[in-house]
C-alpha cells in the first residue's frame, strides 16, 4: 500500500512539475512621485524644451546637473569659440591628475607675461597649485593656466592631449581643445552642449566646487609686491539665489560667454550661455525658469519593493523587488514616468540579494534609467507536505463542480494516506 501511494504522489508531482510556468514582462502604469528632494549622473536625455523667453545668445544650452535632462536649448551643438570657459576644462583636468594641491611649484619661465586676464605671475615664483586654481577661476588668469598646465602636463600641447580626454570622460564629443586659457585659436572650440556637461562633470569634484563657488581668496605669494587678494568676476554669486560658479569668458571671436550655475532644495541648474551680450541676465532669466517649471523628483528609492516576482517552490508565492539606489530626475507637473519590468520567476531558496531581472523607467516613451532588479527579502524553500499541499491547491479547476469536488477530495484523501480512493477520484 505504501508504495501505491509513493507512485500516486510521485505522479501528481510530476503532473505539478511540467504545468506551464510564468515567464515575461511585469508592466506597472505609473511610477511613484514623492516631493522629497534630493541628487542622483546619467546620460543626456533630449527632451528639449524651447527657452520661455527672448534668448538672445547664439548658442544655449539649459540642463539639470546629476540627471543631464536637457530642459532648455538653442543651437546647443553649433561649433563656437568659448574663451576663458575653457578654464572649467582645465580646472578638471588639473585636480584629476595633480595628487597634492598645497605643494608650492616653481612657476616656469613661459607662465610670466601671457596676454590678457592675469595675476601676474613671475618666473621662478613659488605658489600652491590650489592658489593657482583659484587664480583661473576667479580672476581668469591666463598666467595661471599655462603654469598649470605646464606643470601637470609638461607642455601645453601634452596637457591639451589630456584636456580632450577628459572632455570626453564627461561626454563631449564635439569639442577640441588646443590651449588651457581659451585665447583664440581656430582649432580651438565646443559647443554649448558639451560644455554644460563638462560643467555637470566638473560639479562632482567637491574642490572644482568649493573654488568655483567663492567670492575671493587671498593667496600665498613668494613675491612680495604681488597682489594677493582675488576677486571672482561672476556676478551671478552675489545676485542669483542659490548661485555657486562657475566662469565667465569673453574675446572678440567669441563674444561674452557665461556658464552658470544655481542650486536650490537639492536641484542644481547648469546654463550656458555663447556669444551673448546680456549673459548675466539671461542666465539668471533661464536658471530662474528652470526652477519653476521643475522639481526634482524621486522616482523610486533604494530597498523599496517596486513590484512582486513570482517564486517556484518557495513557502510564499513571490518576493518583493527593488533597486540598490535612489533614483531621481526633474520632472514638470504634468509629467509621468513608467516603470517597465523584466523579470523571470525564480525558484527558492535564495537570499536577500539575489538579482532577479531589471526595470526600465520611461518618461514620454524615452529611457530615462536601466536598472537591475534584486530581490529584498529571504525566499525559502517549501517542505515535501508544504509543496504537495499548495501543488494540490492550485490544481487547475474547471468550471465543473464535481471536477472541483474531486480536486479537494484528493488533497484529503492524500493526507489520509488511502490509494484506492485516491484512484477513483482521479477517475
Amino acid at each position: 500500500m505504501k508504495r501505491k501511494a509513493l507512485i500516486v504522489t510521485l505522479t501528481i508531482l510530476l503532473c505539478l512539475f511540467f504545468m506551464p510556468q510564468y515567464s515575461g514582462v511585469i508592466r506597472r502604469a505609473e511610477a511613484s512621485r514623492p516631493t522629497k528632494s534630493a541628487a542622483a549622473i546619467i546620460a543626456p536625455t533630449p527632451f528639449v524644451a524651447t527657452a520661455p523667453l527672448n534668448v538672445t545668445a547664439e548658442c544655449m544650452i539649459t540642463i539639470e546637473s546629476t540627471s543631464g535632462r536637457i530642459l532648455y536649448a538653442k543651437n546647443e551643438h553649433k561649433k563656437r569659440p568659448m574663451a576663458s570657459v575653457t578654464k572649467i576644462l582645465t580646472a578638471i583636468t588639473v585636480l584629476e591628475n595633480t595628487a597634492d594641491l598645497d605643494v608650492k611649484r616653481i612657476i616656469p619661465a613661459g607662465a610670466a607675461g601671457i596676454e590678457g586676464s592675469s595675476i601676474y605671475l613671475a618666473a621662478g615664483e613659488k605658489i600652491s597649485t590650489i592658489d593657482l586654481l583659484y587664480g583661473l577661476m576667479l580672476q581668469s588668469g591666463n598666467d595661471c593656466a599655462v603654469a598649470l598646465a605646464i606643470l601637470t602636463g609638461g607642455s601645453i600641447d601634452a596637457f591639451a592631449t589630456l584636456m580632450n580626454k577628459t572632455a570626453q570622460k564627461a561626454g563631449a564629443n564635439s569639442s577640441n581643445f588646443i590651449n588651457p586659457h581659451g585665447l583664440h585659436d581656430e582649432r580651438h572650440y565646443t559647443t554649448a552642449f558639451d560644455l554644460a556637461y563638462i560643467t555637470a562633470y566638473a560639479m562632482r569634484n567637491k574642490v572644482f566646487r568649493i573654488i568655483t563657488a567663492a567670492n575671493s581668496r587671498r593667496i600665498e605669494r613668494t613675491r612680495e609686491d604681488a597682489p594677493t587678494l582675488i576677486l571672482n568676476k561672476n556676478k551671478l554669486l552675489n545676485s542669483l539665489a542659490g548661485a555657486d560658479g562657475v566662469k565667465t569668458g569673453f574675446t572678440k571671436k567669441a563674444g561674452r560667454c557665461l556658464v552658470a550655475s544655481a542650486t536650490r532644495e537639492g536641484m542644481q541648474i547648469i546654463s550656458v550661455v555663447l556669444n551673448c551680450g546680456p549673459m548675466f541676465e539671461e542666465c539668471s532669466a533661464l536658471i530662474n525658469a528652470a526652477f519653476g517649471e521643475y522639481k526634482l523628483t524621486k522616482i523610486a528609492a533604494a530597498g523599496d519593493a517596486l513590484t512582486e516576482i513570482k517564486v517556484f517552490d518557495g513557502k510564499s508565492k513571490t518576493v518583493k523587488a527593488g533597486i540598490a539606489r535612489d533614483l531621481y530626475y526633474p520632472l514638470r507637473a504634468d509629467e509621468r514616468v513608467e516603470a517597465v519590468f523584466d523579470a523571470q520567476k525564480v525558484r527558492a531558496p535564495f537570499k536577500k540579494g539575489r538579482k532577479l531581472g531589471k526595470v526600465e523607467f520611461y518618461l514620454e516613451n524615452r529611457l530615462i534609467f536601466s536598472e537591475e532588479l534584486f530581490s529584498i527579502e529571504d525566499a525559502g524553500s517549501m517542505s515535501y507536505w508544504e509543496f504537495l499541499k499548495r501543488g494540490l491547491g492550485e490544481w487547475r479547476i474547471v468550471h465543473n463542480k464535481d471536477k472541483h469536488y474531486a480536486n479537494k477530495q484528493i488533497l484529503s484523501l492524500l493526507r489520509d494516506c488511502q490509494p484506492s480512493k485516491l484512484r477513483t477520484a482521479c477517475a
